[in-house]
């Protein structure tokens, strides 16, 4: 039986080291400032994150779970956010002839939707239904690092492998528009949706250069926020908790002491 065993751990373990073909790659871990226990986000990053979803990926992207009035806690006033939310349109019903009409969002709407339906969303998108990222580094597999290397990760046509290991076979992937796009952090390693971020794509307000890697780290900063908009506040929390048990653990230590220190072996 041990060498039947042994033979199966030996299948298993290859299995293991060869994954299935079209299997996304491993992204790169990032140094991102929210990681970790003590992790706070950068709000000037979160809030450039923001200009990059608006201006790029808001025309196919929705943030159905997240309100104009949520937005201020990037580090916005009330008056900002206002005028935030004044810069969108938000569907207000259809007039006496049936045609939809807009208004101007207020800070208490959610941030509209870019298409009506998932009919017209897949007739824009080459038959794909763009994701909602409210939610997205929570849900993702692989989470931020993923999102920065999908958005950073775009190749050209090129010879992919189909499984790792030194005889693995090979196959080329043509970048087409009708066929998708070259990236080896999407399923099959094709998505349909084209490479959104390039140099100087949005101006960031406050000086920072624009390039492509800057705008996709924001970009994914800002998902990472609103995925989990209230991490900084549980953190800062959990910190406070911490050093009142580390204070009430040293303060019953020494009540212990006092309390038996006139007792003698």
């Amino acid at each position: 039986m041990l060498p039947v065993l042994a033979g199966a751990g030996v299948f298993a373990s290859v299995a293991q080291a060869a994954p299935p073909p079209g299997t996304p790659a491993h992204a790169p871990a990032q140094n991102w400032s929210f990681k970790g226990p003590l992790g706070h986000f950068d709000l000037a990053a979160v809030q450039r994150g923001y200009a990059v979803f608006a201006g790029v990926c808001a025309s196919c992207h929705s943030l159905t779970q997240v309100q104009f009035s949520d937005l201020g806690a990037m580090g916005l006033t009330s008056d900002q956010v206002a005028a935030l939310a004044a810069s969108w349109q938000v569907a207000a019903g259809r007039d006496a002839e049936g045609h939809l009409r807009h208004r101007k969002a207020t800070p208490d709407d959610m941030l509209p939707r870019p298409y009506a339906d998932a009919d017209a969303a897949r007739a824009a998108n080459r038959g794909a239904v763009p994701p909602d990222l409210s939610r997205i580094t929570q849900v993702y597999p692989g989470g931020a690092d993923r999102v920065y290397a999908l958005l950073t990760g775009y190749k050209p046509a090129q010879t992919l492998p189909l499984a790792t290991g030194p005889d693995a076979a090979v196959r080329r992937v043509p970048a087409r528009p009708e066929t998708g796009f070259v990236n080896p952090y999407a399923i099959g390693h094709i998505t349909a949706m084209p490479p959104p971020l390039r140099d100087n794509a949005v101006p960031y307000a406050d000086g920072t250069q624009p390039t492509a890697q800057q705008e996709a780290r924001d970009v994914t900063t800002f998902l990472a926020w609103v995925s989990i908009p209230h991490a900084d506040d549980k953190r800062r929390l959990g910190v406070g908790v911490g050093l009142y048990l580390c204070f009430l653990a040293c303060l019953l230590v020494i009540l212990k002491r006092r309390i038996w220190s006139h007792v003698t072996k």
